[in-house]
């Protein structure tokens, strides 16, 4: 039956960010599809916890602007729950101002979240991957500067737009391996990032006015794609950015 192939039963993810938004919102759908999911963020996940329960969900604090948190996150779901099936490398820090301005400090934390530390994790996983001879999962957050380039974000943009290439990169050379490597391009969701945008009146008219789904993206929008990339249903797609935005790119 097809919908067998979106199952996850037996598969164990860990999901970057899973204390709130996107994050959270993917924690839930692979849970409920039936992974044991590890989360990491900078904050508890308790929330998240609540609403999947401990028997599938455990979590960890870990500052990603430091790559060397990266074998403990590993180490980690190994320990609680066996193995590293799926990785979603959905955190993702924003940082603004006028590129004339811009300053270093702000390009280096949001490329270590954004980039190095995804590389890097992504590194980890799939040596696990590769030894246990199973094959696996990544799923990269990328995002609609993946494709465009955005205003006063230089170091966001850099960052989204070297994650959509990194993911053709990295499927080229583990795809040998039954490894699968894609990414999701969020539209315009409903998140932490983007309360200064759907704030400001005169930009939420502008972004709104181009969506064809006229409304902004939840995290439940998100849920869907984030099954399909994570599950044997996906398993001869290999290094492709989806876009989940509403119509967004098509304008």
């Amino acid at each position: 039956m097809i919908l067998d192939q979106f199952k996850l039963d037996g598969k164990v993810a860990i999901v970057t960010g899973s204390n709130t938004g996107l994050g959270q919102g993917f924690c839930i759908a692979l849970a409920e599809a039936g992974a044991k999911v590890l989360g990491v963020g900078r904050r508890d996940s308790e929330e998240t916890l609540a609403k999947i329960g401990a028997d599938k969900f455990s979590y960890m604090i870990a500052d990603l602007g430091d790559v060397s948190c990266v074998n403990s996150i590993i180490q980690k779901a190994i320990n609680t729950f066996g193995s590293v099936d799926i990785l979603v490398n959905n955190a993702g820090i924003i940082r603004r101002d006028d590129s004339l301005n811009f300053g270093e400090k702000d390009w280096d934390e949001v490329m270590n979240v954004n980039l190095k530390t995804l590389f890097f994790l992504s590194q980890a996983a799939a040596k696990v991957m590769v030894e246990r001879k199973k094959g696996g999962k990544i799923i990269n957050v990328a995002s609609m500067l993946s494709y465009q380039g955005g205003i006063r974000v230089p170091s966001y943009t850099s960052s989204k737009s070297a994650v959509k290439g990194l993911t053709m990169t990295l499927a080229n050379e583990w795809a040998k391996y039954g490894i699968n490597v894609n990414a999701i391009a969020p539209g315009y969701m409903v998140t932490n990032n983007t309360v200064n945008l759907r704030n400001d009146p005169d930009r939420n008219k502008a972004i709104l006015e181009r969506i064809p789904a006229g409304r902004w993206g939840t995290p439940d929008d998100i849920m869907g794609a984030g099954v399909f990339l994570a599950s044997p249903a996906s398993d001869y797609v290999n290094g492709f950015t989806m876009a989940v935005d509403g119509g967004w790119l098509a304008r």
